[in-house]
Parts: structure tokens; C-alpha cells; sequence
């Protein structure tokens, strides 16, 4: 479960054995995201307030080249 970010206790992951369409899973206490990293759509959430799921999705449009890099070099080595 390599853990690609670590920013404001947010933390931005894969699973080892992930899928297409290529996204983010992202965790901070009891909340959960998973985000598509190409068109942003939140495909799963819980837990977390309107203002931290707007501060990650800036998260990840400020790393969002950042992150679908460290996917493909994870999942097409």
C-alpha cells in the first residue's frame, strides 16, 4: 500500500492491487476519500466535512501530475 503524499495529516495511498480508472485513495482520522485523478470525481467518501474534501481535491490538482506519475511508475513498471 504505497503511500505517495503526506500533507496536513491527509494522507494519499494506492492499494497494491489496483484498477483502472486511475485514482487516489485519501485518509485522515476516520474520513476516507478515493478520487479519480484525471476528471476529480469523487468515486467514494465518508466521514470527511465539505471544507476538508474541498482542501483535497486542491490537494490534488496542485500534485495531480505528481500523482498519476507515481501511479504509472507503481502499476507499469
Amino acid at each position: 500500500m504505497p503511500t505517495v503524499l503526506r500533507i496536513d495529516g491527509f494522507r494519499f495511498f494506492f492499494f497494491s492491487d489496483e484498477h483502472e480508472p486511475v485514482h487516489i485513495h485519501v485518509e485522515k482520522g476516520d474520513g476516507y476519500m478515493r478520487v479519480e485523478l484525471e476528471t476529480l470525481n469523487v468515486t467514494a467518501k465518508q466521514k470527511f466535512t465539505k471544507n476538508d474534501e474541498k482542501k483535497i481535491i486542491s490537494i490534488i490538482k496542485k500534485h495531480q501530475e505528481e500523482l498519476i506519475g507515481a501511479w504509472n511508475a507503481h502499476f507499469h513498471q
